[in-house]
């Protein structure tokens, strides 16, 4: 079975569901763009509108079917994530969200679906992760930044939702968010380019620094876009822990403990990420449908240095495994 363990989808029933009940969510202004979608947060500026490509499930299929994927993990998206909201508000939006993710995996069951929990509260992320699975999935789609623009998954205010990830064995997929929180990658594409990548390290590293990887090891933290830079830093992150044993988490224990995707655009980088954490902890990811993941996943895989049975794990054996599918 080959499996997509990354890729994004916003429902069209949600956006439907988001127009009618927008009374229900007074911190949150629609903007509507041409058809489009797009949202302002707490008095934030408007993210992006909901790309078409987004919604478009007739079009994911037959791009799953062209590329012979036959599941798809899919999270929601980051933009409308609404960790910005208060508290009780964003859980509610949380809800909301997971509701139309779990009716579009039950109507095409070749979805996989990871949930939205509002990480601007520990404790009511926690009570949303536990009805997530109590809904059936596998666990949770989280953003780098659990404020929306700032914050670390390390705070301790967030010690309920991880020890809750911890006792139900959820995969927590760790994904950056637009907001890289850099201006100087606001040119050239470089939010893409070099900011996702920076975002995500700094927050793995923190979370590896703060012992969070190994204390909570039956919660399966995927570490989106192939690990960022981890795999290329280890010996720095290594040296650094070397000078601090007594208080740092270390690295290279949680380098092993975690999974990846391939999302990596460079077979000699996927065959380098391989030989630092091992084979047996990649899966194959699109980040679907955007044009800065790979929209073509198996083309790397299969041009990758490894044997049959790694290639046949990273295609699907680890995700089926992962997910309980």
């Amino acid at each position: 079975m080959i499996i997509d363990c990354h890729a994004h989808l916003v429902p069209p029933s949600l956006l439907d569901a988001i127009r009618a009940q927008a009374a229900s969510f007074p911190s949150i202004r629609l903007v509507e763009d041409g058809g489009s979608l797009g949202f302002s947060f707490a008095g934030g500026k408007p993210t992006r509108p909901v790309s078409k490509p987004l919604s478009d499930i007739p079009a994911r299929l037959k791009w799953m079917d062209d590329q012979k994927i036959e599941r798809q993990v899919v999270g929601g998206w980051l933009d409308m994530f609404g960790n910005e909201l208060p508290a009780e508000e964003g859980a509610k939006w949380s809800r909301l969200i997971n509701s139309h993710l779990a009716q579009t995996a039950k109507s095409e069951p070749r979805f996989v679906p990871l949930a939205t929990v509002p990480l601007q509260d520990g404790a009511r992320a926690a009570e949303v992760l536990r009805e997530a699975h109590a809904a059936g999935f596998k666990g949770a789609m989280i953003g780098t930044q659990p404020k929306g623009k700032g914050g670390v998954l390390d705070d301790p205010a967030l010690r309920p939702f991880w020890e809750a990830a911890n006792a139900l064995g959820s995969v927590v997929f760790i994904h950056p968010v637009f907001e890289s929180g850099d201006d100087r990658v606001h040119d050239y594409g470089m939010a893409n380019a070099v900011g996702r990548i920076t975002d995500t390290l700094i927050a793995m590293a923190r979370l590896i620094y703060a012992g969070h990887v190994t204390r909570y090891a039956n919660a399966k933290i995927v570490a989106g876009i192939g690990g960022a830079a981890l795999p290329y830093v280890i010996g720095r992150l290594r040296r650094n822990y070397s000078l601090d044993k007594d208080t740092l988490g270390d690295p290279d224990a949680a380098l092993a403990a975690m999974y990846y995707d391939t999302i990596v655009q460079d077979p000699r980088a996927l065959r380098y990420l391989a030989d630092i954490v091992g084979a047996d902890r990649i899966m194959m990811g699109s980040d679907m449908p955007f044009p800065i993941g790979d929209l073509a996943p198996t083309k790397i895989v299969g041009e990758t240095k490894f044997s049959d049975s790694e290639r046949d794990a990273i295609n699907g054996g680890l995700a089926q495994r992962l997910f309980g599918l």
